[in-house]
């Protein structure tokens, strides 16, 4: 049973307290609110690629430092080597295990901008332990 929108307020929240009425469920589960009714589903992002990624920089970072991801340039001393990034991620994907396949672009993308992120985070903390 659909509700329409002029419905009887007094009415419907006197059937809404009947315990497994039709009016109950459509209350209480928002299926009448045009908010929360899409229709599209959401994407859906692979976080054990963003957990692989985050063990591989770990180990990269304990065996070769932050120095690492930074360019070597002069004029742009703290700026990250966007293929350094992109390595981790992509040495994330290679120790996956064979039967999940390839993951999806935007999973890798993901990926990707949360270890520049955690990178960004532990550039700064150096600057900030150095005084820059």
């Amino acid at each position: 049973m659909l509700l329409s929108p002029r419905r009887d307020v007094g009415a419907s929240t006197s059937r809404a307290l009947v315990k497994g009425s039709p009016a109950r469920s459509h209350k209480l589960d928002g299926s009448l609110d045009p908010i929360d009714n899409f229709s599209h589903m959401a994407d859906i992002i692979d976080l054990s690629l963003v957990a692989e990624s985050r063990k591989y920089l770990k180990k990269l970072l304990e065996a070769r430092g932050i120095a690492y991801f930074l360019r070597k340039d002069a004029r742009r001393p703290f700026q990250l080597e966007p293929e350094k990034v992109d390595l981790v991620v992509r040495a994330a994907v290679k120790t996956r295990d064979e039967r999940r396949g390839r993951p999806h672009r935007d999973a890798f993308e993901h990926a990707r901008r949360e270890v520049r992120r955690e990178l960004i985070r532990r550039v700064v903390a150096e600057m900030i332990s150095v005084g820059l």
